[in-house]
């Protein structure tokens, strides 16, 4: 595989980031995002990692939603990354910091037309009585915004996760896996193996 630990974790990441798109992982910017709320219950879901940002790793959200509530009682978290057919995993722990709302406004307005009036029309994580309501609720948006530029919603926006330890796991044979890791300290990035 050829992974150089001596390299800088976010330069190793970016490394083979690039390699799984170029291999043709299905959403290989897909990361388990595990919170933890008020009641202690952890929660996981999947998110899009949407690059670098002040020094994390980004992925936008509705802020009313229930992973920015836990993230707003506990803003560690933990993602994962997983390429199965790469045989590989990123994990990362770290705290999720909101980006400025310059960051979300300039990264919404990449969004389609579609996915920005979703924003605005949907109540995330509160439930919901139908269908029909959602709809309901699209069609208004969209009515209102007919022939203008759909602006980023109040309650929407980034969090970059900048992060504590960064392992990477490669798959081999026999299940004698082989886990780098990288923990920040005050001198930089401490590095270690781990048993598989």
């Amino acid at each position: 595989m050829g992974f150089d630990f001596k390299k800088d974790p976010f330069d190793n990441f970016l490394e083979l980031y690039k390699l799984a798109q170029a291999k043709g992982v299905p959403d290989a910017n897909a990361m388990a995002l595990a919170t933890v709320g008020k009641e202690n219950q952890p929660s996981v879901r999947i998110v899009f990692y949407k690059g670098m940002m002040n020094g994390g790793f980004s992925f936008y959200t509705n802020y009313d939603g229930r992973k920015a509530r836990d993230i707003e009682h506990n803003p560690k978290v933990s993602v994962n990354f997983f390429w199965p057919n790469l045989d590989q995993q990123i994990r990362i722990e770290g705290e999720a910091i909101k980006l400025n709302r310059k960051d979300s406004e300039k990264y919404f307005s990449t969004r389609s037309r579609l996915s920005q009036i979703g924003a605005w029309a949907s109540q995330q994580s509160a439930e919901l009585e139908s269908l029909a309501v959602c709809e309901k609720k699209l069609e208004i948006i969209e009515q209102k915004y007919k022939s203008e530029t759909v602006p980023c919603p109040p309650h929407w926006g980034g969090y970059a996760i900048k992060p504590s330890e960064i392992e990477f796991w490669f798959g081999k044979s026999g299940r004698l896996h082989e886990r780098y890791i990288y923990r920040i300290s005050q001198a930089g990035w401490d590095k270690s193996l781990r048993w598989p």
